[in-house]
């Protein structure tokens, strides 16, 4: 049977974590990896996770199943992170899904079944994994423009003279906040265009929300998700705890969605739990179970916020020194704009041979469309990047 596969192609990322770990130079900068690591280059256990996962240890009884919407708790929690009081919670549903990877899997699924015709709209460009799971789910795919790499900045002109021209048939799926791969995000101003777009043309929304709280805030980072919702009447949110939380490898996830009314909720969520029991059944707990605890707990609650709050404000931090070191080599506001990004992420557009420069020459490793990690960044490596990129971009 195996002889009539030819083999899959490799991840990038993944190819490029190889040449890192393979490279002997000591002072070599990983900026393609992405993963929140602090000022010690290590991905940190927040100390309300260790927290909860102490009280989870003594307070567990059981290793019974959850059942296929999973983590009631979790759930509520998290559609209140989400939502807050944006909508009627009575239209919305959550399933929780394993990781962000998996809700956007469940809801593309779901998608299908809805509408089999309809066509996705992917930002150019886009976290690269959101065409292969639109193509494994049998979605038709279009791009419509996002970003200019000669400015750094939205094309919103661009942009709205594509989402403008959609319709009911159409699925849009967008950024809630931190765009993966550029950091360029949307004003409150233009969420608010996005939204009577989405309203008036009738296609549905489709957000993906994995950086929660990496960009402005909580609240400031929700504002475009909750405009949205308040004024469509149907939406599909893909939540990750992965960032936020700092639970990456617990795969913790959920699927969201929005209907016109209670009653067609309760449908379009009977199909999302029969997309998850004929594929992994029902999902684990712990990830769901630590989030919950925290949510609940107001004194776990509020040590999480200042904690991501610090991460938050360091990527911050990291964004100007290097925007700062780089203006000093260059005497060019060229870069500016990486300070001007929020989130893990900005895309400096530079040319492939640039990048590979940049590997090759300084040891500064970032994904092929030159992709950086701001997150990766050593604090006393700022000027060491600045020299490498200033040196690449000429």
């Amino acid at each position: 049977m195996f002889e009539t596969l030819t083999k899959a192609p490799g991840d990038k990322i993944l190819a490029l974590m190889g040449e890192f770990a393979e490279d002997p130079r000591t002072d070599k900068i990983d900026l393609g990896v992405g993963v929140y690591k602090d000022e010690n280059g290590k991905t940190p256990i927040l100390n309300p996770v260790r927290k909860a996962e102490q009280r989870m240890i003594e307070t567990e009884t059981t290793k019974s199943y959850l059942g296929i919407a999973g983590n009631k708790g979790f759930g509520k929690s998290v559609l209140q992170l989400v939502a807050g009081d944006s909508v009627d919670h009575a239209r919305l549903r959550i399933a929780q899904a394993p990781g962000g990877t998996g809700s956007l899997w469940v809801l593309m699924q779901l998608i299908k079944r809805a509408r089999p015709d309809a066509t996705l709209w992917l930002s150019d460009p886009t976290w690269p994994n959101h065409k292969p799971i639109a193509d494994n789910a049998g979605l038709k795919t279009e791009t419509y423009p996002y970003f200019d790499p000669t400015t750094g900045k939205v094309k919103i002109d661009e942009l709205f003279s594509v989402l403008d021209g959609l319709g009911p048939n159409d699925v849009v799926l967008l950024h809630g906040c931190c765009h993966n791969p550029t950091g360029a995000n949307l004003t409150n101003a233009e969420w608010d265009r996005v939204a009577d777009s989405l309203k008036r043309t009738g296609a549905l929304p489709l957000i993906d929300l994995a950086y929660l709280g990496f960009g402005d805030g909580l609240s400031a980072d929700a504002y475009g998700t909750r405009k949205v919702l308040s004024s469509v009447d149907e939406a599909l949110i893909a939540f990750s705890g992965s960032k936020n939380f700092g639970l990456y490898r617990e795969r913790i996830g959920a699927a969201i969605l929005l209907a016109k009314d209670p009653d067609a909720a309760d449908i379009a969520n009977s199909q999302m739990m029969n997309i998850i029991r004929s594929s992994y059944s029902q999902p684990p707990d712990h990830g769901a179970e630590i989030i919950r605890t925290i949510l609940e707990d107001d004194a776990l609650r509020a040590e999480w916020e200042t904690e991501l709050e610090a991460m938050r404000n360091r990527m911050i931090s990291l964004r100007e020194a290097l925007v700062e070191a780089i203006r000093q080599r260059s005497n060019t506001h060229d870069f500016d704009f990486i300070a001007e990004h929020r989130g893990m992420f900005s895309l400096l557009g530079l040319p492939a041979e640039a990048v590979d420069h940049a590997k090759v020459e300084n040891g500064v490793y970032m994904i092929g469309d030159s992709r950086i990690n701001v997150a990766g960044i050593p604090e006393n490596r700022v000027d060491a990047l600045a020299d490498a990129l200033v040196a690449a971009a000429r």
